[in-house]
C-alpha cells in the first residue's frame, strides 16, 4: 500500500509533465517520419514476430547479469579470489551492452500508455538510465584500479535497477500494460445468440455481446466473420476502428490491425492475435462461440 501511494504520487509530479511530451513526440516522430520501415522497425521492436512483448524479454539479461556481479562482487570481497571480481567486472559489461536494445524496446511500448501509467514508465526509464550511469562509472573505476569505489556505484546502480523493475512489475500487474486484453478464458464456448441476422448490415461493424464478452460482426455476403471487439493489445474498442476490403480491422487506439478470418495480426504493435468465434444463423439468430485453435 505505501509502495502504490508512492507510485501514485510518482505519476502526478508536474516536473515530469514536459519531459514525457518532449519524449513521446520525440519517439513517435522517429518511427512515423521513416514511413514504412518505421513501421516495419516499430512491429520488430514490438515483438510482433516473437508473438509476445520483445522488452520483458530483454530486460531479463541486464537485471539478470547485474544480479551475477552483485553475488561475485560479495564472493570476491568474503574470499579474496580475484578471479570472481574478473568475473564481476565482465557481468557488469555484459549487462550494458544489454541495456541498449531493452532500453530500445521499452520506449516503443512505453509510447502507447497514456495518464498515470505513461507517466510511471517515464520514471521507470529514467531510473533505467541512471542505473547504466552508475554502471558504466563502475567498469571504468574498477579498470582503473580503483575497486573499492567501483564497487560502491555498483550497488548504487544494483539498488536502482531494483526498484526501477518493481515499477516495470508495477506497470504490467496493476496497470496492464503489455498484457492480453483479449483473454478468452470467459468466452463462450457454446453457440451463443447475438443478434438478429436481419439486423447485420452488408460491409459494416457491428458490436454486439456474447455473455459479456463483446464481440464485433462483419458480414460479407452470405458468410459472417467475429472476432473480439476487445484489441490484444491494449484494449481498444475494434468496433469502432477502420474497415479495410481485404476483412481487416485496424484499432482505432494504436494501429495493430487483424484478419478477420483467422485474427492474425497483419501489423502491430499488437503481439497476440485476435481471438476468433465461429458463427452460424439458427432461427434467424446469429450465434457465435469461440473458434477451436487448429489441432
Amino acid at each position: 500500500m505505501v509502495m502504490d501511494r508512492g507510485i501514485d504520487r510518482l505519476g502526478r509530479q508536474a516536473w515530469l509533465k514536459p519531459i514525457d511530451e518532449v519524449l513521446q513526440r520525440a519517439v513517435s516522430g522517429v518511427f512515423r517520419s521513416a514511413g514504412p520501415a518505421g513501421a516495419r522497425a516499430k512491429d520488430v521492436l514490438n515483438g510482433v514476430w516473437l508473438g509476445h512483448p520483445l522488452h520483458p524479454a530483454l530486460s531479463d539479461v541486464p537485471l539478470g547479469a547485474w544480479t551475477a556481479a552483485a553475488v561475485m562482487d560479495v564472493l570476491a570481497a568474503s574470499s579474496g579470489r580475484e578471479e570472481l571480481g574478473a568475473g564481476a567486472d565482465a557481468a557488469i559489461g555484459i549487462g550494458l551492452a544489454a541495456a541498449v536494445p531493452t532500453a530500445v524496446t521499452g520506449l516503443a511500448d512505453w509510447q502507447y500508455l497514456v495518464g498515470r501509467p505513461h507517466r510511471t514508465g517515464l520514471v521507470h526509464g529514467l531510473l533505467n538510465v541512471g542505473a547504466v550511469a552508475l554502471y558504466g562509472a563502475s567498469l571504468a573505476l574498477r579498470r582503473a584500479g580503483a575497486r573499492g569505489a567501483g564497487q560502491l556505484l555498483a550497488s548504487l546502480g544494483y539498488g536502482t535497477v531494483l526498484f526501477s523493475a518493481y515499477l516495470g512489475g508495477d506497470l504490467v500487474y496493476r496497470d496492464l500494460a503489455n498484457v492480453n486484453h483479449a483473454n478468452t478464458a470467459a468466452m463462450p464456448r457454446q453457440f451463443t445468440p447475438v443478434l438478429a441476422a436481419s439486423e447485420l448490415v452488408e460491409g459494416r461493424l457491428t458490436r454486439v455481446d456474447a455473455r459479456g464478452t463483446p464481440v464485433v460482426l462483419l458480414r460479407r455476403g452470405e458468410r459472417v466473420y467475429a472476432l473480439a471487439a476487445t484489441c490484444s493489445h491494449l484494449g481498444g474498442p475494434l468496433h469502432e476502428g477502420e474497415l479495410h476490403p481485404d476483412n481487416t480491422v485496424t484499432c482505432p487506439w494504436h494501429g495493430s490491425t487483424f484478419a478477420f478470418d483467422d485474427g492474425h495480426i497483419v501489423t502491430g504493435p499488437a503481439t497476440i492475435e485476435q481471438p476468433v468465434f465461429e458463427t452460424r444463423i439458427k432461427d434467424g439468430q446469429i450465434e457465435v462461440r469461440l473458434a477451436r485453435p487448429p489441432a
